[in-house]
């Protein structure tokens, strides 16, 4: 008999759900009219679970599957996991470390480009017409260079490294913030986030979120300044947005291009209807590539942790 895993999130590679299906009798609970009830028939014999990183799982969920052997995160962020619960039955909690680290690099370069350069406004503007009717070079703001900008990088882990070659290709000087300074990079270390924001053009949100909340709110937008941009794709949860909304309504701060919000897919309304905002839906590892590598890993987990092995992915044990 095939093992039976839970699947809170779609995944959205045939060849992936092709292969969950040859090995695993799958339970894909967001198909489920009545997800609870469905729990409740099913959850004795669950042994493994999918689910995402903005999902995760919580503790009351696997309080219902005495069964569970493995938490396979489809994604980097474990913080909607419980953690310390899943440690406590020496449950391994498993994450695609690694496999988003250049297509999620890629779009914070994307975000910055986009919004330095007004790429998205201007689309609008031709998009709508205007460029016949306002000809005239004044009719669009001038943009900013990338090329040369001072950047900060909040979180130099993978992606914040990755993040540091790409800008360091356009000339940019780079420092970075972290909980301590990193041996062996070439960047230089800055301690205190508003000092880093304060001598930076472009600040640069990469970091783990695992406790971390509202670390971007009005002292750092404001020493960023009306010149300089903030760029975020790592959990909207960093960024106090209402905070950000009004920074960017006064022109506190020159612009921004945003992954990630705190409440998805609910983006504040206000940042709909500003010019001087790029907005993605949490789309940065989002590529048949990393997508399919992705869930390589996750079969890997469920693979290893069902035989009795410790995950080559695990964060837990």
């Amino acid at each position: 008999m095939k093992p039976n895993i839970l699947q809170l999130n779609p995944i959205l590679v045939p060849a992936i759900n092709a292969e969950l299906d040859a090995l695993y009798t799958m339970h894909r609970l967001y198909e489920q009219a009545d997800p609870d009830a469905y729990l409740a028939t099913h959850g004795a014999t669950l042994r493994g679970v999918i689910t995402g990183g903005h999902t995760g799982i919580s503790r009351a969920m696997m309080e219902r599957l005495p069964a569970l052997e493995v938490v396979a995160v489809n994604g980097v962020g474990t913080d909607a996991v419980d953690i310390a619960y899943a440690r406590s039955r020496g449950l391994p909690v498993t994450g695609t470390f690694g496999a988003l680290t250049e297509d999620v690099a890629d779009m914070a370069l994307a975000l910055l480009l986009a919004t330095a350069r007004h790429v998205a406004s201007v689309d609008r503007f031709v998009r709508g017409g205007l460029w016949p009717k306002f000809p005239q070079p004044n009719a669009i703001p001038l943009a900013r260079r990338v090329s040369g900008m001072r950047v900060g990088i909040v979180g130099l882990g993978r992606v914040g490294r990755a993040v540091a070659e790409r800008v360091g290709a356009f000339g940019c000087p780079v420092r970075y913030t972290d909980l301590k300074e990193i041996a062996g990079v070439p960047w230089a270390f800055e301690s205190d986030l508003v000092q880093l924001a304060r001598d930076s053009d472009a600040l640069i949100v990469c970091a783990a979120a695992d406790r971390a909340r509202d670390l971007i709110d009005a002292p750092v937008l404001d020493a960023i300044g009306p010149r300089g941009f903030l760029i975020n794709v790592a959990r909207g949860r960093l960024v106090k947005e209402s905070d950000l909304v009004k920074a960017l309504q006064e022109q506190r701060i020159a612009g921004a291009g945003l992954d990630v919000f705190a409440d998805e897919p609910n983006v504040p309304p206000a940042l709909l209807d500003l010019d001087n905002v790029v907005l993605q839906a949490h789309r940065a590892s989002a590529t048949e590539e990393t997508r399919a590598a992705m869930g390589r890993m996750v079969l890997e987990s469920l693979a290893q942790a069902l035989a009795g092995q410790r995950p080559a992915h695990s964060l837990t044990t």
